[in-house]
């Protein structure tokens, strides 16, 4: 009995340890008797007794394959995620001796970082990671000026959205170092890159666009919009901006472009008439000229101003010919006649006079045939005449 309690009183749990090249408390990862590994390395522990009582390893509930066991101890080569999960051992009535949960993955590896400013008071910058770690990871950001000493936070404000914001940067700088740390449970790795503020400075579109037409103006169009609303309406008066306006008729290929300062309208001058037109406008940082021009807008689409069609009214007016009295129809209106219809009016008196030839020509070959008919016989009495003349000189007296 009293070797018995002294083996009790020995007993020795190792459990699977690994050495972080940073030191990070364990809390903030997992709940307590959670292990994380290198996943493709060799891991192993051991559980047993002084007294070297046998002990049996379960991965699951299930008992670890003999292959990887020995002497009480565990050892994984070449761990795989198919190794990830919960492993204890048992002495040889089944009690629970230590439990873990396994979890495999990688170091915290470089970011892809990318920022956007969409105006002077914020810089928006996020990332990617280049390397899945498969470990809960965590990020801290921060930001400095021009390599001064002094950090200030880079601001996130949703957990889990690799995002961060600077608010009013200085305006006496261009340069700004962004720094974006990443952190799990095998260590950390920072990525620092330097950004170009007045470089990447690109406005949001402008918004609103509206596109009217002028009345009595066939070719004439006016187009207004409204300032982004990320660029604020208090900053205009310092940082003004500069906007491009682009249109063409649907079909065509080719855009023509106009330029304005400050003002949020503009008329288009040589619209094609009657046709649909589309429409688009960017903006750019009026006093920073190597900033960067927003995306276009979305296409607005307008068709310039239209005379209004006026209802026709009907006269009688009469066409006289000889040998015809012919009478039709004609509209008539107090504007100028459309080109189409003069020419089905032309089109009409054309067929009409044609109508009027061939009828003459009709009459005149009847008439030619009457007098014809009229001389054969004036022909034949003649004919008969001069035979009876002669029949009656040859007869005696």
């Amino acid at each position: 009995m009293p070797g018995l309690v002294s083996c009790l009183g020995d007993l020795i749990v190792t459990g699977i340890l690994i050495l972080f090249s940073d030191h990070v408390q364990s809390e903030i990862w997992t709940n307590e008797g959670t292990f994380c590994f290198y996943l493709g390395q060799r891991a192993s522990g051991h559980c047993g007794w002084v007294c070297r009582s046998p002990v049996e390893w379960r991965f699951n509930g299930s008992s670890v394959p003999a292959g990887q066991t020995h002497k009480g101890s565990l050892t994984l080569l070449n761990t795989t995620h198919s190794m990830e999960g919960n492993y204890s051992c048992h002495d040889e009535r089944g009690t629970l001796l230590q439990s873990i949960k396994l979890r495999l993955g990688h170091p915290p590896h470089f970011v892809r970082v990318s920022c956007r400013v969409p105006n002077h008071m914020n810089i928006y910058c996020s990332w990617v990671q280049t390397k899945t770690t498969h470990l809960p990871t965590i990020y801290t950001t921060s930001y400095s000026v021009n390599k001064a000493r002094e950090v200030d936070p880079c601001k996130q404000e949703d957990i889990g959205v690799n995002e961060c914001m600077i608010t009013n940067p200085p305006f006496w700088t261009s340069k700004v170092l962004v720094n974006i740390t990443e952190i799990n449970p095998l260590g950390s790795n920072s990525t620092i890159i330097q950004i170009d503020v007045h470089e990447l400075l690109k406005p949001d579109p402008p918004e609103d666009v509206r596109v009217l037409q002028v009345e009595g103006q066939p070719t004439q169009l006016l187009v207004q919009w409204s300032c982004p609303s990320s660029w604020p309406a208090k900053i205009l008066p310092a940082f003004p901006l500069t906007f491009s306006l682009r249109y063409r008729p649907i079909g065509s290929s080719y855009w023509s472009t106009l330029e304005t300062e400050e003002n949020t309208s503009l008329k288009i001058m040589d619209a094609l008439v009657g046709h649909l037109h589309q429409i688009q406008i960017r903006a750019q940082d009026a006093l920073i000229n190597h900033s960067q021009w927003s995306e276009w807008s979305h296409v607005v689409e307008a068709r310039p101003w239209i005379q209004p069609w006026e209802e026709p009214t009907e006269e009688l007016l009469d066409f006289s010919f000889p040998f015809f009295n012919l009478s039709f129809p004609v509209r008539t209106t107090d504007k100028s006649p459309d080109s189409s219809l003069h020419q089905n009016g032309s089109l009409g008196l054309m067929i009409l006079l044609g109508l009027f030839a061939a009828v003459m020509v009709a009459v005149l070959l009847t008439i030619i045939a009457l007098l014809r008919v009229r001389q054969r016989k004036q022909d034949n009495v003649k004919k008969q005449e001069l035979t009876s003349m002669v029949k009656m000189k040859s007869i005696p007296i």
